[in-house]
């Protein structure tokens, strides 16, 4: 699937950045175009990957490059209006080479959580493509202006873009790691689980042909109807045989030139259906049960020879099984020399997930100390731009 990516605010620039270095590493073709938008000089100049005429600035004359201070009502002002030099970066997107636009975004903050929206429901106005988004939760230790932003911003994305995917970063940091080590890892989690996801259907010249064929409209059908989708993700190593001909569709049908005792169909099947299971019932991105998810998507991902239909249809049966749904896809993404097979499932409008109910009371209860936060948030703002003034000017 081919993407424009706009990552908006710190977090949402730091995971398409990651996504950039992903995609040139692998190939993928996944990235046709990648812009960041902040209100921070600091974090557009930390960015790695995305060329720098694609980084942009907003909100110069108010907040002078320093940030909005976790003030997403701010942060929504400003990308308002700015969005005009928003949109003078996305005019340099192919858009007709695009499948979809992703705008990615961590909830907590204030750029990012306020502007999100502002530009997906911009780009809804404008493009016929789908708009995405892809919102990272903050953790509950973040502090209660990071989860009252998440509350607000979350009710506002997911009506803003035709499908909510979410990452809750709640369920990934580890005890006792630091809060860097622990983003960056996070950011890695995030980009491996998109990246095979987007990455299916989308075949370089001599590339293997998947056997059955997941291409953009499938995940595009799958997302399809709206609301919050969770990816689920396994795993296992396995030895890529060595090249004898390619094992392609045919070979995998017929058995191949030569017998491998090591490959056979039971075997491979039955580590098909178990990292399946693993995948949905495991880490989700997003946790929440399962059982009434409307839509969903499976894509094993290996190389070829460790893949087989029979699998892939019993275990597309199964999250059938699980979930309720009719309307469950299923694939496989061919890549030679791979050293293991993964299994990803996108699970589309999902319902029973305990910590989106958690932000909706935390909105609720947030409102009786509402003008205190406040306070908070301009208190921070004006140390910011105190304390930074003289070490960003130092930057440039």
């Amino acid at each position: 699937m081919k993407l424009a990516m706009i990552g908006f605010g710190q977090a949402g620039g730091k995971v398409v950045d990651k996504f950039v270095e992903y995609d040139r590493e692998r190939n993928a073709g996944i990235v046709r175009a990648a812009v960041a938008v902040n209100s921070a000089k600091a974090d557009l100049l930390g960015l790695k990957n995305i060329p720098k005429d694609q980084r942009v600035l907003i909100g110069q004359s108010r907040v002078k490059g320093h940030g909005v201070g976790a003030d997403n009502e701010l942060g929504a002002e400003i990308a308002e209006e700015d969005i005009d030099e928003v949109q003078g970066a996305i005019d340099s997107i192919p858009v007709h080479e695009v499948d979809a636009f992703l705008v990615v975004s961590g909830l907590g903050g204030g750029t990012g959580s306020g502007g999100a929206p502002v530009l997906a429901k911009h780009l809804k106005r404008i493009y016929t493509e789908p708009v995405y988004g892809l919102g990272i939760l903050p953790g509950s230790d973040e502090g209660g202006i990071y989860t009252l932003n998440a509350a607000r911003s979350f009710q506002t994305f997911v009506r803003e873009v035709d499908n909510l995917l979410v990452f809750d970063n709640d369920a990934w940091r580890k005890t006792g790691e630091s809060v860097q080590g622990g983003y960056d890892e996070i950011n890695e989690e995030i980009v491996n689980r998109f990246g095979v996801l987007f990455g299916a259907g989308e075949v370089q010249d001599g590339q293997e042909v998947a056997e059955s064929v997941v291409d953009s409209s499938e995940i595009i059908n799958t997302l399809a109807g709206g609301g919050v989708s969770t990816v689920g993700y396994a795993s296992e190593g396995v030895e890529p045989r060595k090249n004898k001909g390619g094992g392609g569709l045919l070979s995998r049908l017929t058995g191949g030139d030569e017998p491998d005792d090591n490959l056979d169909t039971a075997h491979t099947t039955n580590r098909i259906t178990s990292l399946v299971r693993k995948a949905a019932l495991g880490r989700l991105t997003l946790p929440c049960e399962i059982e009434g998810a409307e839509r969903a998507l499976l894509v094993l991902a290996g190389p070829p020879e460790h893949l087989n239909r029979k699998g892939i249809e019993r275990g597309r049966k199964w999250i059938e099984e699980q979930t309720g749904s009719m309307e469950v896809r299923g694939g496989d993404y061919p890549i030679p020399g791979a050293g293991k097979v993964a299994s990803v499932i996108l699970l589309s409008g999902v319902t029973n997930v305990p910590r989106i109910k958690e932000l909706q009371q935390v909105a609720i209860e947030a409102q009786d100390n509402i003008e205190e936060i406040r306070q908070e948030s301009d208190s921070n703002l004006e140390n910011l731009i105190n304390d930074d003034e003289d070490e960003l000017e130092s930057l440039f």
